[in-house]
């Protein structure tokens, strides 16, 4: 559910639907309008934003309701998420079904979920003021929060479905230079965050050159120079195309130590070869001028490269040359 709802928040912020909706009510608003006065009531709450005075003045009511459903969309899926991790949590805790070592972890992802609500509403706040669009600072960190909480739980249940009694020699530096390639991938990522937020995969739309040029004359357009990848959207394109080469590149080089080591072999040929189809699904959401569907592949093919590096992490510590799927070697519990 997290995965498909960073898919649904990227293509929110494709469409430009996440201003659609200016009022935050954490235990209201799940209802959809229910009648035309409901919706001229909300259409008259967006015409007074910046976004509908700068960029979509005139918007009919027909076109208003395009980008509201996509918003309303995303907000109801974050309150499914929600319900379906708090309701079964409160009722194995109230069953003491959960391991002492266990539950502080489970608090945390809720705390984490409850605090990932206000982040997204604060994220939407920064675009009803002075802006017709939010503050890609906030985008990137409602993003990566996402993710986090995504990671959390991974980690938590792979822990729990592969227990690893002990290290297999070698296994130390393999997981070592997993930890950096995740760490590499939260990064593209978040860059990748810092390009939507600027509409910076809107130009420079060929690879690998950009205007013709391996590094594009207004890279450092910005004063201090350590502002543009964060707001000069052709620094932000260019960092997240270079992070991006260098992951799919460790990747690849993984995949050739782990066979080497002979730990983690399928997972880490699934990072691999997942790394290499998201590089693929860059290059040509670039190259077409991001069409959404190309565009909402592209995150979420980020979503599962996280998760599958992750996999490949717990496995590296895991004995055994493959331990795929999960119960062929311990039989069902």
């Amino acid at each position: 559910m997290i995965a498909v709802m960073v898919v649904i928040g990227g293509v929110t912020r494709l469409t430009e639907s996440g201003l659609s909706i200016t009022e935050w009510r954490p235990l209201g608003g799940i209802l959809p309008p229910l009648g035309e006065a409901d919706w001229r009531h909300l259409h008259d709450l967006y015409r007074q934003t910046p976004q509908y005075k700068q960029l979509n003045a005139g918007m009919t009511p027909a076109e208003f309701k395009t980008i509201f459903w996509w918003e309303y969309v995303h907000r109801l899926w974050g309150r499914l998420i929600g319900l379906a991790y708090a309701l079964p949590f409160l009722w194995f805790l109230a069953k003491r079904r959960i391991p002492g070592r266990l539950g502080p972890h489970l608090w945390a992802i809720l705390g984490l979920g409850g605090l990932q609500g206000l982040v997204g509403w604060l994220m939407v706040e920064s675009g009803l003021a002075d802006r017709p669009s939010v503050s890609q600072y906030r985008l990137v960190v409602h993003l990566l929060l996402a993710l986090i909480i995504y990671a959390y739980i991974l980690r938590i249940a792979f822990a729990l479905m592969r227990p690893a009694a002990s290290r297999p020699p070698g296994s130390r530096r393999l997981r070592a230079a997993l930890a950096g390639v995740t760490a590499l991938a939260f990064a593209t990522i978040a860059m990748g965050g810092f390009v939507a937020g600027l509409d910076a995969g809107f130009i420079y739309n060929t690879f690998p050159l950009m205007g013709g040029r391996l590094v594009p004359g207004d890279l450092l357009a910005l004063s201090p120079s350590w502002l543009n990848p964060f707001e000069n959207p052709a620094a932000a394109q260019f960092a997240h195309r270079w992070l991006g080469i260098l992951l799919t590149t460790s990747c690849v080089v993984l995949w050739a130590a782990g066979r080497r080591a002979g730990l983690a072999r399928n997972e880490i040929a699934a990072v691999a070869g997942m790394a290499a189809v998201q590089a693929a699904l860059g290059i040509a959401t670039l190259v077409l001028v991001v069409p959404i569907p190309l565009a909402a592949a592209h995150q979420g093919g980020a979503v599962i490269l996280l998760g599958l590096l992750l996999w490949a992490w717990h496995a590296a510590g895991l004995p055994g040359q493959d331990v795929s799927p999960v119960y062929k070697r311990q039989g069902p519990r």
